[in-house]
């Protein structure tokens, strides 16, 4: 058997089953730090010796200049440049659907509250490199922040081995009207948002997904008021399928998170054991037919699947697990979504692949892992903005709120919150409560 089963598991296997693997933080921390500092005294110089030693590449310049982001698009085929044009259109629909008009509202009479967005200022979004150019996550992030209207956006990633971007990378970032691009992946490059350089001006927050040196340097950004979008860790999908699941479905989604890395996590949840034979058979063949076959094995090699007896236990299991990515693949597969309490994206129905989320439908793929998905949601207009709160008080305001307000302070042992209150109150009191404040 490819994946390992467990049927109608006790409650200590549940939580053993629900467990991801921990990255050793205290292991990179040293690392970390003596990066953090060499990059903050040597700037640009450091950042190029780093990407020597790590990347095997040396770089002059680390900015991508105007003329390689004229020249990117004549180096992209027709096809590739029309898809990432309609992804763009997409993720921009659904993105710019996400704001929010401001709503002024009277909690008492004369007391006006609202809340109003702002951009995050300046933004840093780091695009991994390694053996594929993720050129999609560009427009993941690089949409909802042109849609917030950052002022200054800043995008780093990894050279390749000639010491240029990918074109397809700098082709999206150009669509998202990013112009600073960087060369340069890895811890170091996190450090050069944190601290800024001659080359990289410095950011407020840092999105994107990387790997174990890359999450580590984005918590060490925080140490220096440098926040981030949200924790991450290996990639992973839950699929759902019952009796009316398709077993070439289940195999192709299942497979299609496994080839991202030996480290990505695959799950299958069914209340049908009978499917598990054609989904097993179908995961052979099609293994046959992947490229990155032995990459997808060895993300196999600790998937499992998990029978439960009935739909409630298996989405009390899905909900404790909380997937990436959750994909239910079943005729009532609407009928459950009220059961769906914990996912950081969810794919309903037979025809909805994980990687329409991905690459085109619109959905950010920037998701929770690591079981986050139980208290965070994923990137979203919401994360490249700020919600700031009004208030605006009258006279009859402050008359009728006031005298609230300084029970209230008064009892918390507060004197001075009640007397900025009662001097207000004075006041309008020897005006003849005409002044509208």
């Amino acid at each position: 058997m490819m994946l390992k089963q467990y049927v109608n598991p006790g409650e200590q296997r549940k939580a053993q089953l629900v467990q991801r693997p921990r990255m050793e933080a205290a292991e990179l921390a040293d690392l970390i730090t003596t990066i953090f500092h060499r990059v903050q005294s040597g700037g640009d110089e450091a950042i190029k010796e780093y990407t020597t030693q790590f990347d095997g590449v040396d770089i002059a310049e680390l900015q991508v200049t105007s003329e390689e982001i004229e020249q990117a698009a004549l180096h992209l085929d027709d096809e590739l440049r029309r898809a990432i044009d309609v992804a763009y259109a997409n993720i921009m629909a659904f993105h710019q659907s996400q704001i929010n008009i401001p709503r002024k509202v009277e909690t008492t009479e004369g007391v006006e509250c609202w809340q109003e967005s702002r951009p995050i200022e300046r933004v840093g979004l780091y695009i991994p490199g390694g053996s594929a150019p993720l050129f999609s996550t560009v427009l993941m992030l690089g949409v909802p922040a042109r849609v917030a209207g950052c002022d200054q956006v800043v995008l780093t990633t990894p050279p390749q081995q000639d010491g240029s971007v990918h074109p397809a990378i700098i082709y999206a970032a150009q669509r998202c009207g990013i112009d600073v691009i960087i060369k340069a992946g890895g811890a170091q490059a996190i450090a050069g948002l944190v601290f800024g350089t001659t080359s990289i001006p410095p950011v407020y927050k840092i999105y994107g997904p990387g790997n174990q040196y890359v999450m580590a340097a984005k918590l060490k950004a925080m140490d220096y008021g440098v926040a981030m979008d949200l924790p991450a860790g290996p990639s992973e999908v839950l699929v759902y399928a019952d009796a009316s699941s398709h077993p070439e479905f289940v195999a192709a989604d299942l497979l299609s998170q496994a080839e991202h890395g030996p480290d990505s996590q695959v799950v299958l949840v069914t209340p049908d054991h009978h499917i598990l034979e054609g989904v097993e058979n179908q995961l052979r063949l099609q293994l046959t037919e992947l490229p990155r076959r032995d990459i997808a094995e060895r993300a196999l090699a600790h998937g499992y699947a998990v029978v439960f007896e009935d739909v409630e236990r298996s989405f009390d299991f899905i909900n404790e697990y909380a997937p990436e990515h959750f994909i239910i693949l079943s005729d009532n597969a609407e009928d459950y979504l009220p059961l769906v309490r914990n996912a950081g994206s969810v794919f309903v129905g037979h025809l909805t692949p994980e990687s329409a989320g991905d690459y085109a439908s619109g959905t950010n793929h920037t998701l929770p892992t690591a079981a986050y998905a139980r208290s965070y949601s994923g990137v979203s207009l919401d994360s490249f903005i700020k919600k700031i709160t009004f208030q605006k008080i009258s006279t009859a305001g402050i008359q009728k709120l006031g005298d609230t307000i300084m029970t209230m302070a008064r009892h918390e042992q507060l004197q001075g919150h009640a007397q900025a209150v009662k001097v207000r109150i004075d006041y309008l009191k020897t005006q003849g409560a005409n002044e509208d404040a």
